[in-house]
């Protein structure tokens, strides 16, 4: 009964994978590409799958830094699940029509420029390429991941635009820039294969919360449009049921045991220091000081944000809550942290703080954290690209 289960979970996961492609591809068929070198390789594991060469690549396969045995098809061809390229926005005012309070946005902030981009939206085209405050940017989602990550796009003063390959490795979107289609793992932000092997794009600092708040704390940001030129029907989760499955699609690597595959972790890592923190352990303490490669952090926790892979409907996810993570300094003064009720205080003043590190009420009231960039992601992802991950509390 038990294989039964997974085996029609599995199913299903695919399905709704192709389901998103199919809606989201131009239309146009590609055909098979081949490695750029072809002379087979001694090594078995350093070959590619065919089924991953399923669309016309320029890719030059002949220089990778991963094997290429690592890589796997997760369904759609290049393009398949289409990328986003300059988004339209609009205000908190338009956007409280389309989105409901719990919804999860991943929200940044650059240069005063704050924006929101829904999952109920990336769900379904995982990448959206964008200016943020003048900074081009990659905001990016893996849904097998729950991974939910933010790039500057450019690198050596060319500004690259990313698409959806339709490769995995550790179950995880592989991404390709439209200039050289060198392959990049969404989780490290590294180019793997291809021209531009070795390469690192900069992760900008974002935070996964409620549409609550970010408008909250965002009065004059704004928040991707549905109106994306797709012709979808967003907010709903093709996922339904992934975050309590204990099997990750098309995972085949060893998972770390120290945690449930499906866990939800908060991690940072720091000079070369990587620590996870349970979202178990963050509901209980809601508020956790620690030093991470050196540097003071706070973590704070807040109820409020639906899960975007549990429930058809988004915004009927059960409550898995939001993560912020901080530099506990505010105009010049060290803070300390402590959870009140629902809320978090300062305390040596007493002010609230959101989420999203901002004093709302209070002596200190406007003042804003430095936030320290975090992955809210699922365990198994994690420990897959970082073994070497302490967890906090164990």
């Amino acid at each position: 009964m038990q294989i039964t289960k997974r085996l029609t979970f599995t199913t299903l996961v695919a399905l709704a994978v192709i389901a998103i492609a199919c809606g989201s591809t131009s239309g146009s068929e590609s055909v098979t590409g081949a490695p750029a070198n072809d002379d087979p390789p001694d090594d078995p594991s350093d070959q590619l799958d065919p089924r991953v060469l399923n669309s016309d690549w320029r890719t030059d396969f002949s220089i990778h830094s991963v094997p290429l045995g690592d890589f796997l098809s997760g369904g759609p061809r290049k393009d398949g699940i289409r990328s986003l390229e300059n988004p339209p926005f609009i205000s908190i005012e338009e956007g409280n029509e389309s989105f409901v309070d719990n919804e999860p946005v991943i929200a940044i902030e650059i240069n005063g420029d704050a924006r929101a981009y829904p999952l109920g939206i990336l769900t379904q085209h995982e990448i959206a390429n964008d200016v943020i405050g003048g900074v081009p940017v990659a905001v990016t989602f893996c849904p097998l991941c729950n991974s939910a990550i933010v790039f500057a796009r450019e690198l050596d003063g060319v500004v690259y635009e990313f698409g959806v390959s339709g490769v995995l490795r550790n179950s995880d979107l592989v991404m390709f820039d439209r200039q050289t289609e060198s392959w990049w793992q969404q989780f490290t932000g590294e180019a793997i294969v291809g021209e531009l092997t070795g390469s690192l794009l900069d992760i900008v600092a974002s935070s996964t919360v409620s549409w609550a708040d970010f408008k909250e704390t965002f009065p004059d940001g704004q928040v991707m449009s549905t109106e994306t030129g797709f012709g979808r029907i967003y907010g709903f989760n093709p996922y339904i049921g992934y975050d309590s499955n204990e099997s990750p699609f098309l995972f085949r690597g060893e998972p770390d045991t120290r945690l449930s595959p499906i866990e939800r972790v908060s991690a940072v890592d720091l000079n070369g220091d990587a620590v996870a923190y349970p979202f178990s352990l963050l509901e209980e303490e809601r508020v956790i000081h620690d030093t991470v490669g050196g540097e003071e952090i706070v973590v704070f926790f807040q109820f409020g944000t639906a899960s975007a892979l549990d429930a058809g409907q988004i915004s009927d996810g059960r409550d898995v809550g939001a993560v912020g993570v901080f530099r506990p300094v505010a105009n010049g003064q060290t803070l300390t942290f402590s959870p009140d009720g629902d809320d978090i205080i300062d305390d040596q003043t007493g002010s609230r703080w959101n989420i999203l590190g901002r004093a709302m009420d209070g002596e200190l009231a406007g003042a804003q954290l430095e936030l320290v960039v975090h992955a809210d992601h699922f365990w198994f992802a994690w420990a897959a690209f970082k073994p070497d991950t302490r967890i906090h509390g164990r």
